[in-house]
């Protein structure tokens, strides 16, 4: 049964749209929302340091780096060796970069979303608009990385947002919305039409309106406007080409929504028609796409601990009764096995489990040929960082041009103004040392409990006494081949760590070091 729009949203659609944008973009939830998704997407993926970014903002989430490795964790992602994934540095490797990003916006709109009301049906709609943008993502990085246009990958960012606007008015404005869907089911109006009669804009208008609220690359808001109707030919820019994307990537989305086996229907052939020619497609490449795209979605799912939305209850608009509340948001770790426990310090108590596993991920990347420095001394700090449960860590090389040894790469404090002022001369005018150059000097690794104790800080230089105060535990691994000095790994607590580090990680963190040394003696000059 067809139900008629409200008469306030009927006889004023200008009021419904100017107060459901203050309620989907200027809210303080949404305005966080928003800011924290532009950052990601604003990660420039072009050096080491934009994936160091994207490691730093991963773990400080700990939800968000538990998503990610269970992602990679999947039967889809397992590498060969059947070893588990356990640093975000690795994940990135295996992944690829823009696939984490990507991953990493798509858990934002999830956690965003996560003060829905929690009635059922209400929650079904959520959920169905919700992995609608997530298949399309799937579907725009499939494309994207298939494509020769510049910065393609940009495609599934333009896809993930593409769905945005029915997205928030299900979430936000859940009477509205159903007038949409009504509008447009009873066969008169496209949805397109239907929202423009209840909202005063279509859903890509107000896509482009949130859009740019949040401050996203102009590009980005432009490209959620529908190409032409009809037949499209191949684009000759690149922002036509992701507009098209974009429509398509949905288009899919919602027929994959319909139904497990889309390949052979008159909606996939009507795709063929529509997109084919401007996206180089013919059935046997849709078809390929259709089992690619559920496959993936079905992981990054699982890996939010989330059940797909039965196909049943898409049809028509139609929700069965007495089915179970699918959404969940607010328990995406429900069923989870506990923590480990920790010492008072926040040392984990499964340290040598944890280091064990960093071996063996720093040394399959290894043997797989992936000898890159950086990614090797990432990864080892990473690992020490989460393994030993340290509030900062600071991989410090020699800069050879200046003379210093400086934080090249740090994870666990967000104010970068720390890691570009962990820096100090390689040689002490007057000759005098500290307990940085006593380290390198002598090649040993220095595990400090109590950095309050009068004979430790008398060592400690001004310029660490200032930068950390609050360091009140922390460990020095120089990094030393023969008499070259090549810089250490740092990282400390704000508390006492009296239960020190046992032999058998000592031996673990020692095969990081080496694992390190052997990297960087295969890349001269880093």
């Amino acid at each position: 049964m067809s139900v008629s729009p409200s008469t306030e949203s009927a006889a004023d659609p200008r009021r419904v749209r100017a107060a459901l944008l203050r309620k989907v973009a200027g809210s303080p939830e949404m305005a966080a929302l928003g800011a924290a998704m532009a950052r990601v997407v604003g990660m420039a993926s072009s050096d080491d340091r934009g994936t160091q970014d994207l490691t730093r903002y991963v773990l400080s989430d700990a939800a968000l780096t538990k998503r990610i490795l269970r992602l990679v964790n999947t039967v889809r992602y397992r590498t060969a060796s059947g070893m588990a994934v356990t640093t975000i540095s690795r994940a990135i490797t295996l992944l690829g970069f823009d696939n984490v990003k990507t991953t990493a916006l798509a858990m934002l709109l999830v956690d965003g979303l996560a003060a829905a009301p929690a009635d059922d049906p209400h929650a079904r709609r959520v959920r169905v608009e919700l992995e609608a943008a997530l298949c399309a993502s799937l579907v725009g990085g499939e494309l994207g990385h298939a494509s020769s246009w510049p910065a393609a990958e940009e495609a599934a960012f333009a896809a993930l947002f593409k769905n945005l606007g029915p997205l928030l008015v299900a979430v936000h404005e859940n009477e509205r919305y159903l007038e949409v869907q009504a509008l447009a089911a009873a066969g008169e109006h496209t949805p397109g039409q239907a929202a423009r009669m209840i909202l005063g804009c279509g859903y890509e208008a107000l896509s482009e309106a949130v859009l740019d609220a949040w401050q996203m690359p102009a590009a980005m808001a432009r490209v959620q406007a529908p190409p032409p109707d009809g037949v499209l030919p191949v684009a000759l820019e690149r922002e036509e080409w992701m507009r098209q994307v974009a429509a398509f990537s949905l288009d899919v989305a919602r027929l994959l929504g319909r139904t497990h086996d889309p390949a052979g229907t008159p909606e996939a052939q009507g795709l063929l028609e529509r997109y084919g020619i401007a996206l180089g497609l013919d059935a046997a490449c849709l078809e390929a796409l259709f089992e690619t795209v559920a496959s993936s979605l079905a992981g990054l799912l699982q890996s939010m601990g989330l059940q797909p939305v039965p196909r049943l209850e898409r049809r028509d608009g139609k929700e069965p009764e007495g089915l179970p509340n699918v959404l969940l948001l607010a328990t995406l770790g429900a069923g989870e096995a506990e923590e480990q426990g920790v010492h008072p310090s926040g040392k984990p108590r499964n340290a040598a489990e944890l280091l064990l596993a960093g071996v063996q991920d720093v040394t399959q990347m290894r043997a797989c040929g992936e000898r890159k420095a950086n990614e090797i001394m990432l990864a080892v700090l990473e690992t020490l960082h989460q393994a030993l449960g340290f509030r900062f860590a600071a991989l410090v090389l020699k800069d050879v041009r200046t003379g210093q040894f400086r934080a090249r790469a740090s994870f666990g404090l967000e104010d970068k103004g720390i890691q570009d002022g962990f820096a100090f001369p390689s040689a002490v005018p007057g000759g005098a040392r500290d307990i940085f150059h006593l380290a390198l000097a002598n090649d040993a690794d220095l595990v400090i409990t109590d950095a309050h104790a009068p004979r430790i800080h008398d060592l400690l230089p001004a310029w660490h006494r200032i930068l950390l105060p609050d360091a009140a535990s922390f460990v020095v691994l120089p990094l030393v081949v023969g008499k070259a000095q090549l810089g250490m790994f740092y990282a400390d607590r704000t508390v006492e760590a009296p239960e020190g580090i046992p032999p058998d990680e000592t031996a673990l963190i020692k095969a990081l070091k080496v694992q390190v040394l052997t990297a960087l003696g295969c890349a001269p000059g880093v």
